[in-house]
């Protein structure tokens, strides 16, 4: 391959990376490892996994994994005890509704594969207990059309979980955001909103809108990072010498330095991207 992936499938995009031992923590932090089963287990092992845990209610009934690509959450959702349909438009066998029914077929859990898109969701109304959406709805055509049609299959009471949604302050900050992402030069199919336009997409849609977890608030949108490796990161960028960074972290360890410094800094956060999650109730 050439050094422009824009034009490559997500499967080439992936495999091109895996090709690249400098990129290894990026393909362990996006779970695009084999073997796939362990991946997923790895997931649901993760504190990512554990915080969506706590937001998912009952774990019984049907859930719905939309964009589900290799089915990591299917499996999460699946060992929660959900019965779960995962939506995959990709066919391939490394990252899409392939390797989710290997999965499936490996894992033994009751996790059945649909392809098709999330705009016009191939299922009658008041289906589904839970739809469940990991970095599915920055890539949508229509964010509205989506959020309407994740509303109309849900059960009065349903629940949308949809995390990892990359937010922009302004239109402009696209192409920053872009520029800096670690895979969209290679496929082309990144993208992100303001997060005005994600609340009124919901809002439009019918949803109430109940949390909205900003990016460092929670582990699922901060992983891989943990709180602890956060707080590094965060001393390391404040401190300009070994020494200051061993006391600012030792500052962020103290008994409510943390939470505050966390607010402090969710207000200054404009990253172009950053990660925020959203849970909704259809009323």
């Amino acid at each position: 391959m050439g050094t422009d992936k824009s034009s490559s499938s997500w499967e080439d995009a992936i495999q091109w990376l895996r090709s690249r031992p400098d990129d290894r923590n990026v393909v362990l932090a996006g779970y695009y490892d084999d073997p796939l089963i362990d991946a997923a287990n790895r997931y649901w092992e993760s504190d990512e996994w554990g915080e969506v845990r706590h937001l998912l209610g009952p774990s019984n009934g049907r859930a719905l994994d939309v964009g589900a690509g290799r089915g990591i959450a299917s499996y999460a959702l699946a060992r929660e005890g959900f019965v779960v349909t995962a939506l995959e438009p990709d066919d391939s066998n490394v990252v899409g509704a392939g390797a989710i029914r290997a999965l499936a077929k490996e894992s033994g859990l009751p996790i059945t594969v649909i392809q098709d898109f999330s705009e016009n969701l191939p299922f009658d109304d008041r289906q589904f207990d839970i739809v469940f959406a990991r970095a599915v709805l920055h890539h949508t055509k229509d964010l509205i059309a989506a959020s309407r049609e994740f509303s109309r299959v849900l059960k009065p009471g349903g629940r949308l979980i949809a995390i990892r949604e990359h937010v922009i302050s302004r239109k402009k900050d696209l192409s920053a955001f872009l520029l800096q992402h670690p895979l969209h030069h290679l496929y082309g199919g990144e993208n992100a909103f303001l997060l005005s336009e994600y609340m009124s997409a919901l809002s439009r849609a019918g949803f109430e809108i109940d949390l909205v977890l900003s990016p460092l608030k929670t582990a699922i949108n901060y992983a891989p990072h943990s709180e602890e490796t956060l707080k590094d990161a965060v001393a390391e960028q404040v401190g300009r010498t070994t020494s200051i960074t061993r006391a600012v972290r030792a500052i962020l360890s103290a008994p409510g330095v943390w939470p505050a410094v966390r607010e402090a800094l969710s207000l200054v956060d404009r990253r172009p991207g950053r990660l925020y999650s959203f849970v909704c109730t259809r009323p």
